[in-house]
């Protein structure tokens, strides 16, 4: 099968978590034999094609005019996806499937499927509702409505959760059986050779203190904020542990004033962007990885800490309720309450065989469960779901219009016949 992608980020452009999916998902197709083409963004020094074993990456560089604002910058892009396609189109044949992944290539994934008649799958990863705990504004409603018509214009929807395909439904109207779950995966092979470092863990925390670690965006449907707030009350009930956030985003200035409000400066250490192999062997120094969101609709970063063997505590809302059951392989909390956050945290920093056992239980579920193998098979499914569902309409409307031709040819022979019949009336009254 010729497999198309179209993804506004690919390694090494990492914006959120579409990237490492489009990746992981790409490499396990072609695996299975398939053939895998991506077009995405090209941002920095890298090649305009990569041949990234096996998947063909193509990147595009938005115009050189200077746009307005993001939307517009989104809709420059899509040009110049659709640009790209077309030309591939043009010199190696159609694809079989256009896989879309999210809003941000609605506009070139639906122009490719009309000009070519190629089937659309979509990938929807969150929503702008949910991420804004509905819409506010003009620019949120603009996104909102494209990824509705992005689910319009699809013939089968992709959703990572349970949680996620409720709410499309409910947000889009979208027919139930038109969208399916297929949870997100992680490389098993993530932390082959990676062993706790000590060296590379002095750098962040003393040896005594227990490693409280997050993972993540510092976006406020995140939760850090509410991790934050829960840290007075872990330092209280134990003294020897330290906070750990790794990551950027537009929160830090928020959140280091909150911990210097706090007093807690010397227990929270802020270590910005980390490259994969740091965070794979900082998962292996921590004692505790917290996952406080407000808003997830999965939660691939919760699978990581699982698969690393770091007991994990995760808030009861989205994908990660789903993933996690409280006290079997990993804690749980209530959403946006820093005191159950805490409750959570000092449980297993106290019990040890609490911790072994929900990480043993927590490896073995991702191992099970959220393998890309498995993945790869259910989302080629999908794909033939669709394309047999596009030969089937099509041939639908052959019949229908073979029928409309017949129809018109039976018209116009009866009112031959009724003329030649009043012809002949006339005449032999004359």
């Amino acid at each position: 099968m010729k497999i198309l992608m179209l993804t506004w980020e690919y390694p090494p452009r990492v914006v959120g978590g579409i990237s490492r999916v489009v990746h992981d998902l790409s490499h396990r197709l072609i695996k299975d034999g398939h053939e895998v083409t991506v077009v995405t963004y090209k941002e920095g020094n890298v090649e305009d094609f990569e041949d990234d074993n096996g998947v063909k990456v193509y990147r595009v560089n938005n115009y050189m005019i200077n746009p307005n604002n993001f939307i517009d910058w989104i809709m420059q892009l899509n040009f110049n996806l659709i640009s790209k396609a077309t030309e591939l189109i043009s010199k190696e044949g159609p694809f079989d499937v256009i896989h879309a992944h999210d809003w941000l290539v609605a506009y070139a994934a639906k122009t490719l499927k009309d000009s070519f008649k190629i089937p659309i799958i979509a990938t929807i990863h969150a929503t702008e509702s949910g991420r804004n705990s509905g819409i506010h504004d003009e620019v949120q409603r603009y996104i909102n409505d494209t990824e509705w018509m992005l689910t319009y214009e699809s013939t089968e929807v992709i959703v990572n959760s349970n949680y996620m395909k409720n709410e499309l439904q409910r947000l889009f109207g979208l027919p139930y059986e038109k969208i399916n779950v297929v949870p997100n995966g992680v490389n098993l092979n993530l932390y082959n050779g990676v062993e706790r470092d000590y060296d590379f863990r002095r750098k962040y925390a003393a040896d005594n203190e227990k490693i409280i670690l997050y993972v993540g965006r510092l976006v406020y449907e995140k939760g850090i904020q509410n991790l934050i707030a829960a840290m007075p009350k872990v330092l209280n009930g134990y003294h020897d542990s330290k906070l750990i956030i790794a990551g950027k985003g537009g929160m830090i200035d928020e959140l280091r004033a909150e911990v210097r409000r706090l007093g807690i400066e010397n227990k929270v250490y802020f270590t910005g962007y980390l490259n994969l192999n740091q965070v794979t062997k900082m998962y292996k120094c921590a004692d505790v990885a917290v996952f406080p969101s407000t808003y997830e609709p999965f939660g691939v970063v919760a699978l990581e800490g699982m698969l690393s063997g770091t007991p994990v505590v995760v808030s009861d809302v989205g994908g990660l309720n789903e993933i996690v059951q409280h006290r079997e392989n990993g804690m749980k909390s209530y959403a946006g309450n820093p005191n159950s956050i805490a409750d959570s945290i000092l449980e297993l920093l106290y019990n040890p065989d609490l911790c072994a056992q929900v990480s043993r239980a927590a490896k073995a579920k991702v191992k099970a469960q959220y393998n890309w193998t498995k993945i790869a098979q259910d989302t080629h499914f999908i794909y033939q779901k669709a394309i047999c569902q596009t030969m089937a309409e099509k041939q639908r409307r052959e019949l229908e219009q073979e029928k409309a031709k017949k129809t018109k040819k039976a018209k116009n022979t009866q009112g031959e016949i009724t003329n030649l019949l009043s012809f002949k009336k006339r005449h032999a009254y004359a």
